[in-house]
């Protein structure tokens, strides 16, 4: 079992770690390129499909910028080395509530979450005293954890809460130095399929609907590009009503290195139809930011989303 868990989660850090970008390197520019950051999950699959169907269909290309952690990738967008990116949404919210010019114009997906928890945990009561990792503390992945805990009538005060990288984690609670975790997928898959932990919740069952990671684009390359930002965005829509289930699954294995067992298990709880920000949706959202903490004055929907290309 060791063995097979530090094979996979090799497998996974190489994919972090290794740089996939375009013809043009970040400073580069390219009137028929849009660059978008992005790492390597599954919540980020509307985006990779839509790479390859826009420049067949407009000639506008899309290079993709990967990233191996969510501070890189932000440190590219909020300095304008990338026209946008697939982002932590409540990170996106932060940049924006401290004066960078970004916008929100779509989500990443739908639900797509779940807090895996050691094979003795048996419900959200016997969370208290435990530790758990997250990704980043601006994350759908800490209100979720928040949530959770609310359901036993704990809060987040009553457990130990540890920020690690994804690829840390399904070894992490293999070793015993965590007991569960929740995280963007597909690595919430991973421990369930290595037999390290199981499903608690699922982010449908805390919150339905729930937004995680977002479309942003600059407002540098809105304004000064906006006919390509609008087929872009339409047709990163148009791709994310395209992804069911087997095709979602075909797209991430162009990407990924994970096992077909994995891609199957993450795929169930994830989808990417309809990604407009719905004012609901990001209300919801606002709430709980301010409920659990993650900020106090998050920005208004009128000034971060723009639905309106």
């Amino acid at each position: 079992m060791k063995k097979k868990i530090l094979s996979a989660v090799l497998a996974l850090s190489l994919s972090f770690a290794s740089a996939s970008c375009g013809k043009k390197s970040e400073s580069g520019a390219d009137k028929n390129t849009v660059k978008i950051a992005y790492l390597p999950i599954t919540h980020s699959l509307a985006l990779l499909e839509e790479a390859e169907e826009l420049e067949k269909e407009s000639g506008l290309k899309v290079e993709l910028v990967k990233y191996g952690s969510w501070n890189e990738l932000l440190d590219a967008l909020n300095s304008n080395r990338v026209d946008g990116a697939s982002v932590l949404i409540e990170l996106a919210m932060k940049s924006k509530q401290e004066g960078i010019g970004i916008k929100a114009v779509a989500l990443g997906h739908h639900d797509g979450n779940v807090i895996i928890a050691a094979n003795d945990i048996g419900s959200a009561a016997d969370m208290k005293g435990k530790t758990f990792a997250i990704p980043h503390r601006q994350s759908s992945h800490n209100i979720l954890l928040n949530d959770a805990l609310a359901t036993a009538g704990l809060t987040i005060a009553d457990i130990n809460v540890t920020e690690l990288a994804p690829t840390e984690m399904p070894s992490a609670l293999a070793s015993g130095q965590i007991d569960g975790y929740c995280v963007a997928e597909p690595f919430g898959a991973m421990g369930v399929d290595l037999g390290v932990g199981k499903v608690l919740f699922t982010s449908e069952a805390l919150w339905k609907d729930s937004v995680c990671c977002g479309l942003v684009l600059t407002d540098k390359f809105i304004d000064e590009r906006r006919e390509d930002a609008r087929e872009f965005v339409e047709s990163y829509k148009k791709a994310g009503n395209a992804l069911d289930k087997e095709k979602a699954k075909e797209t991430a294995k162009k990407y990924f290195t994970q096992s077909d067992d994995v891609l199957d298990i993450s795929l169930q709880w994830i989808s990417y139809n309809d990604l407009d920000i719905t004012e609901e949706e990001y209300a919801a959202l606002v709430d709980r930011v301010k409920q659990y903490g993650l900020s106090d004055e998050p920005p208004a929907y009128s000034d971060f989303v723009k639905n309106d290309l």
